[in-house]
C-alpha cells in the first residue's frame, strides 16, 4: 500500500498524459504531490523530506509550465531532482554519520553490513555519478526526442535503470551481513 501511494504521482502523470496531453499530466502531478506530502503528513505525524523537495519542485516548474505554456519547464523537473539527489549523495561523504548509499542500502537488510568506510564511499559516488547520469539523459531525451518518448522514460525509464543498477549491489552486499556468532552449544 506504501509503494502504491509513494508512486501514484507518477502513474496518475501518465495516466492523464495519455488521455489528455501534457498540460494536464503537468497539473494533475501537482495536485498529486502536495497530496501525497499530506497524505504522509497525516499518516505519520511528520513531512517526508523528498516529498516536500519534490512538491516544491513541482509547483515552481509545473506553474511556469502552465502559465507560460511551455513544456520544457516541467521536462526540467527530473534533471533538478535527480542532480540534488547526486549532490546530496556527494554531501553525504561529509555530512552526517554515514554515506547516503549506506543508509539507503542498509535499511534493505535486517542485520548491519559488514563493509570498510572506504568500501562504502565508492558505492556511495557510484550513486552520485548514476543520479548524475540520469539527470543529464533526462534533459537529452527531453530536448531530442517525442514529448511521449520523454514521458515513457519520465514514468519508466528512470525507475527502471535505478532499479536495475540496485540490484546487483543488493545481491552483492547480501553476502556481507554481519552474521553473529552461534549461541550456546550442543
Amino acid at each position: 500500500m506504501n509503494q502504491l501511494l509513494e508512486w501514484s504521482p507518477l502513474f496518475i502523470f501518465f495516466a492523464v498524459f495519455k488521455l489528455y496531453g501534457i498540460y494536464w499530466a503537468t497539473g494533475s502531478l501537482m495536485v498529486t504531490s502536495v497530496a501525497l506530502m499530506f497524505v504522509h503528513r497525516m499518516r505519520t505525524g511528520r513531512f517526508k523530506t523528498i516529498h516536500v523537495a519534490t512538491a516544491c519542485v513541482v509547483l515552481i516548474l509545473g506553474s511556469a509550465t502552465l502559465l507560460l505554456h511551455d513544456k520544457r519547464f516541467i521536462q526540467w523537473k527530473p534533471t533538478i531532482l535527480l542532480g540534488a539527489l547526486s549532490v546530496a549523495f556527494l554531501g553525504s561523504t561529509s555530512i552526517g554519520r554515514q554515506p547516503l548509499a549506506r543508509r539507503l542500502l542498509e535499511g534493505v537488510f535486517s542485520e548491519p553490513l559488514d563493509l570498510a568506510r572506504r568500501t562504502w564511499l565508492l558505492i556511495n559516488f557510484g550513486w552520485a555519478l548514476w543520479f548524475a547520469v540520469l539527470a543529464a539523459a533526462n534533459i537529452y531525451i527531453a530536448r531530442n526526442f517525442e514529448e511521449n518518448i520523454w514521458v515513457d522514460f519520465k514514468v519508466f525509464g528512470i525507475s527502471a535503470a535505478t532499479l536495475i543498477f540496485m540490484v546487483p549491489q543488493v545481491v552483492w552486499l547480501h553476502g556481507k551481513t554481519a552474521v553473529a556468532p552461534a549461541q550456546g552449544g550442543t
